[in-house]
């Protein structure tokens, strides 16, 4: 069994076409994306089409959420600055897209094979605005595994590729397609990004698991002149991360 995950594409097409390019050569059996489709990024209606084209299921994050509602972006830790991103794109969407968008999951509980039991989630498994770190403290580990079947937990939502085991339990990040981090920003710093979009495959064969934090790079020119087109309130932002240097 083959699982490809996905998250955190935040409207970024290019970075998504790339990301599925590369898929299509891995002989994956399944895709999950963890949510943070639409919002930030210049192409939120391409982004939704390709994922309804690709049918996987998807784990509502915190930008779905607040799109969804934006009077709740405080709640949901949107910060101001990008805010007006969520009414740019709530503009955009057809009735149809909001109903997709509303269909997202909470969590989703799959199974890789037996004893392979894996939850899904955005930030973590009882929140779309948590936090789980390599440097997460054990205790909060322990919190977040009372009560949980699963053996393998993967969530997103902090745009960092992770693999950390504690208990006997595997967290795995994806990372993000749109938006890799280069480094968890401190709160109020605008985060700096890297010039790849990100993924995972997590495998099981004959009872051994084994987890691949791929890095693909994307047409950075395309998206370029894609961002240069747009009217998109972060214009300026995305131009200085994938400009000229």
């Amino acid at each position: 069994m083959n699982l490809a995950v996905l998250s955190d594409i935040h409207g970024h097409y290019t970075a998504l076409d790339a990301v599925l390019n590369d898929l299509s050569r891995q002989h994956i059996d399944s895709v999950v994306c963890l949510g943070d489709v639409a919002t930030i990024g210049p192409q939120p209606l391409e982004v939704i089409a390709r994922l309804k084209s690709l049918g996987c299921a998807c784990i509502m994050g915190n930008h779905d959420a607040a799109l969804l509602n934006p009077a709740n972006a405080p709640q949901l830790l949107i910060p101001p600055p990008l805010r007006p991103t969520l009414e740019w794109c709530a503009g955009q969407l057809a009735p149809d897209d909001v109903a997709y968008l509303a269909s997202f999951q909470p969590v989703l509980n799959l199974s890789l094979g037996p004893g392979a039991e894996v939850l899904c989630f955005h930030g973590t498994p009882g929140s779309n605005i948590g936090l789980l770190l390599p440097t997460t403290p054990v205790e909060e580990l322990d919190g977040l595994l009372a009560g949980q079947p699963a053996t393998f937990f993967i969530g997103g939502h902090s745009h960092l590729q992770m693999l950390r085991q504690h208990g006997g339990k595997l967290f795995i990040n994806p990372g993000s397609v749109g938006s890799a981090f280069a480094q968890l920003p401190a709160p109020g710093v605008t985060p700096a990004l890297l010039p790849w979009a990100e993924y995972a495959i997590v495998s099981w064969e004959s009872g051994v698991v084994s987890v691949d934090l791929r890095r693909v790079p994307f047409d950075i020119a395309a998206f370029y002149e894609v961002v240069s087109q747009s009217d998109i309130p972060l214009k300026q932002w995305w131009l200085q991360q994938y400009g000229p240097a």
